[in-house]
């Protein structure tokens, strides 16, 4: 009997890996745990026979328990109560089953009935009549079986493309999401509950289970990407003793898309937790915090899709300068030292960022900056693409700003009086030019000295420059009539 037992393991192993699938449906993985148990079983069970010389029987062998199939099970209102906790545990083992969504027509009856199962245990979660002190280990089981997977290719990977727009490629939705979002939803309900034991769960709930919730932020799914928003920040909140660590693999993500992949699906999602939780950084900030701003948060201007999550990171980097002013500085040459060159879309949206820095600035932190931020401000309002120049102009229209600008007139007039000027002779755009006007007006009331000395400055300039233009085509015509008689000769 042992032999047969022996071989019996040895055959459902070879079909195991000859027939291997992702599809759990049919239960195999599952068996072929079984039957390895069985078979250890067996083997301590018939040793001491064997050693024995006297005849004794064989006993019996242990009977191999049925694999697990998803099959219908009755509603647990329809069993009697002391058959519910056996049911309820079958239930959440039928659910681990994964089912193949490749092929939604052959494994439909499958399919349904893993969802009324899995809506089942939503509706008892939600009524409040599942104890969480009972069967954690099975329900995280259960949710990490369905949760925890490896996520198809991206959309360019599949065109082999290396560079594109992710906003520009297909909208992905995950096929099995039928099932995942009722998974998701026990496991909002698990973290969030008042019954969930902090203690017992983060056993459960550990750095482990963590790290792969944000591996899934990568989904391509935003319905998905949501759901793990709201959920690891619900784990931030509840789970004390994983703050820090969730912190710094935040960061460790950020850094990878920023040094490495540039590509991510999820940098959005985690923006908008990070936005939560440094609204409730205390006073005054750590520096652990600090690095973290100039580290992660300011090199993420550097990505082509930052127009993805910059409502998101802006907010954020707004977030730490209104903690503590003196960040203002650090982040205002942080956003000019990876401010775009060629990229007209990013300019603007980098402008409108600038401006909301600038109103939680201060005039102590704004001097320190000033000089650089009035060349690149100089800049923009001469480029050629009049939604940078306008955009640039309207920064003359917020109150705070203005009076950070008259504190320091004498400085920044100087610098920028000739982009003023070369957009009053020569912009292109009519709006472009109208804001002008009224920018130079406005500095023109402010200071009428110091205009005038900046306007007479720029005419000198200017009369320099056109007489060495006039030196240089002198030069060149001298040089062309020396030559003529040279070829002459």
């Amino acid at each position: 009997m042992f032999n047969k037992i022996i071989k019996r393991a040895h055959a459902h192993k070879k079909s195991a890996k000859s027939g291997h699938h992702e599809n759990s449906s049919n239960g195999q993985q599952f068996y072929e745990v079984v039957m390895k148990h069985a078979s250890r079983t067996a083997t301590a069970t018939a040793t001491p026979a064997a050693a024995n010389s006297d005849p004794v029987p064989s006993p019996s062998p242990v009977p191999l328990p049925r694999p697990l199939v998803i099959e219908h099970l009755p509603p647990l209102r329809e069993v009697p109560s002391s058959e519910r906790p056996s049911l309820f545990l079958r239930k959440i083992q039928l659910c681990c089953i994964l089912c193949d969504f490749s092929d939604v027509s052959k494994n439909a009856s499958a399919i349904e009935i893993k969802r009324q199962t899995l809506y089942e245990l939503v509706d008892i979660v939600q009524s409040g009549s599942f104890k969480f002190t009972e069967n954690q280990d099975d329900l995280v089981k259960m949710i990490s079986a369905n949760i925890f997977r490896c996520l198809p290719p991206a959309s360019h990977e599949n065109t082999a493309t290396e560079t594109g727009d992710p906003e520009e490629d297909d909208t992905f939705l995950e096929p099995s999401w039928p099932h995942l979002q009722l998974v998701y939803e026990i496991l909002l309900r698990y973290i969030v509950s008042p019954e969930t034991d902090i203690k017992n769960a983060k056993r459960y709930i550990d750095h482990i289970f963590v790290l792969k919730l944000l591996d899934l932020f990568d989904s391509e799914d935003m319905r998905e990407r949501e759901y793990l928003k709201t959920i690891l920040h619900r784990i931030y909140g509840k789970f004390m003793v994983h703050r820090p660590f969730i912190r710094k693999a935040i960061n460790n993500v950020f850094y990878r898309f920023i040094f490495e992949t540039q590509r991510h699906n999820g940098i959005a999602e985690l923006l908008e937790i990070l936005g939560s939780i440094i609204n409730g950084f205390a006073l005054p900030m750590k520096e652990e915090h600090k690095l973290f701003l100039i580290r992660a948060l300011l090199p993420l201007h550097k990505p082509k899709s930052v127009h993805a999550y910059h409502n998101q990171l802006a907010y954020c980097i707004v977030q730490f300068v209104e903690k503590d002013n003196r960040l203002a500085e650090p982040v205002i040459k942080g956003m000019l030292k990876y401010w775009p060159v060629t990229n007209c879309q990013k300019e603007v949206l980098f402008l409108g960022e600038l401006e909301e820095v600038l109103e939680s600035t201060q005039p102590a932190e704004f001097q320190k900056c000033m000089i650089s931020l009035s060349r690149k401000l100089g800049q923009c309002l001469n480029s050629p693409h009049f939604q940078i120049a306008e955009r640039a102009l309207y920064l003359w229209n917020n109150e705070h700003i203005i009076s950070l600008v008259a504190q320091n007139r004498s400085v920044i007039l100087p610098i920028i009086f000739e982009a003023l000027e070369r957009n009053m002779q020569s912009h292109w755009n009519q709006a472009v030019h109208g804001l002008t006007v009224n920018v130079r007006k406005m500095f023109m009331e402010m200071d009428t000295e110091l205009f005038e000395e900046c306007q007479r400055r720029y005419l000198e300039k200017e009369a320099g420059a056109r007489e060495q233009e006039e030196k240089r085509e002198l030069t060149w015509k001298q040089l062309e009539a020396v030559a003529a008689q040279a070829v002459i000769g």
